[in-house]
């Protein structure tokens, strides 16, 4: 049964923790399974409270600190090598002897400042190949109340709390055709722009699992060329 799409239901509280921890649990995760030598790399999907806002054009900030659930969101620094200046979930390779999960408490931390101790993992999505070569891990983790972060600038140009709300939208998710795929390259609306595969396919995974109840799988959907490289 899909969950409430009510504005109350998305208070960040122990009810929407445990409720995408039952999600999680139920869900048959799909795993990529790569030629040896495939780079892989673990993304965290990180709830926390909205704060002062998303700072993204066309979603109101509040007037105080809120505590509406949000998901973490960073743009990546714009002189990087790899996919400068779009948008990301903390992330990064994982590391020989890591675990997925691992790598991605490792990287949040790095990233954002949020040390392993103040999560807590409630479980995976689906394994996803991007064209550019590596299969992603997302870990969905639980970061409650967060005052502040430490984005590291070397890494992070500016981080977002997308409120859970704005993933629900009725225009969402967006399809396109693709020239070089049968399958159709996937948007996620954010405010008046959007967010692109491969960050996008696991936003609306996480949705859909997480949020609806839906056991959705993304790993067809296709991503842009600019996200290729």
């Amino acid at each position: 049964m899909a969950a409430s799409s009510s504005a109350a239901a998305w208070s960040l509280s122990d009810a929407l923790r445990d409720q995408i921890r039952a999600a999680l649990s139920r869900f048959a995760v799909q795993a990529v399974h790569a030629p040896e030598g495939t780079p892989r790399a673990a993304v965290t999907l990180t709830v926390l409270d909205e704060g002062l806002g998303a700072d993204v054009h066309g979603i109101a900030a509040p007037a105080r600190w809120s505590d509406a659930a949000a998901l973490l969101l960073t743009r990546r620094a714009a002189h990087l090598k790899r996919h400068a200046g779009q948008w990301a979930l903390p992330g990064g390779r994982i590391e020989p002897g890591e675990s997925p999960e691992q790598a991605a408490l490792r990287e949040l931390h790095e990233e954002v400042g949020l040390a392993p101790h103040r999560v807590q993992v409630l479980g995976r999505l689906d394994d996803y190949a991007t064209r550019s070569g590596f299969v992603i891990t997302p870990i969905v983790v639980w970061a409650g109340a967060v005052p502040a972060l430490a984005p590291d600038a070397n890494e992070v140009a500016s981080t977002h709390r997308i409120p859970l709300t704005e993933l629900l939208r009725p225009d969402a998710p967006l399809l396109d055709a693709s020239e070089h795929s049968p399958h159709p390259v996937l948007r996620m609306p954010v405010g008046t722009s959007w967010i692109a595969a491969p960050t996008t396919a696991l936003l609306y995974q996480f949705r859909e699992v997480c949020l609806r109840g839906q056991a959705t799988r993304v790993a067809h959907f296709d991503q842009p060329q600019f996200a290729w490289r």
